[in-house]
């Protein structure tokens, strides 16, 4: 497939710090475009990075059809492009667009739109640990009639942006018990943008009392925790890696499935089940809980210092250079930079 390229007249790649990268709020000089037509995905085009103009009355004000996925590329010590798992995000982003009633996207118009976009503004792709390139498709709906039913016309759009760590320090949260994240029959396996929404002023709440993020529960008996802010969530309790098994209330991550292989690999125990509250509570008044932690493409490894519950709060011991959490966060840098053998087949090279 031949995409067509609209290249800036000048790069702003000189305007921009490098060794400064907030996350998300730095973008590159091109992004992908593609459209459906009511039939088939039409027009895939690279072109400046800039607004784009959608009548007020398009149906993803009004009916909330959005989706996305979030991705990284990284820079390895032998300057090779590294992506990490995207097939993985393609698979995802097609259920998440079944769920939403979208027209899933070819994976030819996907992947190599991905890839020549990446190759074109190859330069914006960061060195260093922590750094990378985050790259996030996104698609929504834009038939300008208001009507609740399915849109026929979609736009599809990869921007990418270099960036830093998502959370710098070790991460506050509080178990939410009178909100909910998703429920079972709901859209919480699905990268779906009304999702996001929801969770805002819940944790708009948390930070108000000093958290940084929550703990989700299930919605319906707020026993069982599910994720944490937008991350999968993990706990070491007794010396076993124990995960909230996934179910149509969760998202599945990528890194999730990622620290499960290694986990395995390097000998761990591994559950993925139910985990209740009271089980995390007990185990902190036992000794036993040795580790928290989130997982996500955003986040990466995000260690969980502290976590309230009716008003008390808990300190998780702080991990040392032996913890999992600090040699799993090592091994996946290691493999995301080529230092190491990529033995689980996750890196894919421009």
């Amino acid at each position: 497939m031949k995409i067509p390229v609209t290249k800036v007249e000048k790069s702003r790649l000189s305007e921009i710090d490098m060794n400064v990268l907030p996350f998300g709020k730095i973008f590159s000089d091109h992004m992908f475009v593609a459209d459906f037509d009511g039939q088939f995905w039409v027009n895939p085009r690279i072109e400046p990075y800039a607004p784009i103009s959608i009548s007020p009355a398009a149906a993803v004000f009004h009916y909330g059809q959005a989706i996305f996925e979030g991705m990284k590329v990284y820079r390895g010590d032998n300057n090779e492009l590294l992506f990490f798992r995207p097939q993985e995000n393609f698979k995802r982003m097609q259920q998440s667009a079944i769920r939403i009633a979208m027209p899933p996207i070819q994976e030819e118009i996907f992947m190599q739109g991905l890839r020549q976009l990446v190759e074109l503004d190859a330069d914006w792709v960061p060195h260093g640990d922590g750094n990378s390139l985050y790259v996030r498709p996104v698609y929504f709906a834009t038939d300008p009639v208001i009507g609740v039913k399915p849109s026929e016309t979609y736009k599809f759009i990869i921007l990418t942006s270099p960036t830093g760590a998502y959370y710098t320090e070790k991460l506050k949260v509080v178990i939410e018990k009178t909100y909910s994240r998703a429920s079972r029959s709901g859209t919480g396996f699905a990268k779906a943008a009304g999702n996001y929404a929801g969770a805002l002023y819940p944790t708009q709440l948390a930070k108000q009392k000093g958290y940084d993020q929550v703990i989700w529960t299930d919605a319906a008996t707020n026993t069982k925790v599910e994720e944490s802010g937008t991350m999968n969530l993990m706990f070491v309790i007794d010396g076993v890696l124990i995960t909230p098994s996934l179910g149509p209330s969760k998202l599945a991550g990528i890194t999730r499935d990622s620290v499960i292989e290694l986990a395995k690999y390097l000998g761990m125990h591994v559950q993925e089940r139910d985990v209740s509250v009271s089980e995390i509570v007990t185990a902190f008044e036992e000794g036993k809980l040795e580790e928290a932690f989130g997982t996500g493409t955003a986040a990466n490894i995000a260690t969980i210092a502290v976590i309230g519950h009716e008003g008390q709060d808990y300190s998780v011991p702080d991990p040392g250079p032996d913890s999992f959490c600090t040699r799993a966060l090592k091994h996946l840098t290691d493999v995301k930079k080529g230092r190491i053998e990529d033995r689980f087949g996750w890196i894919e090279k421009l």
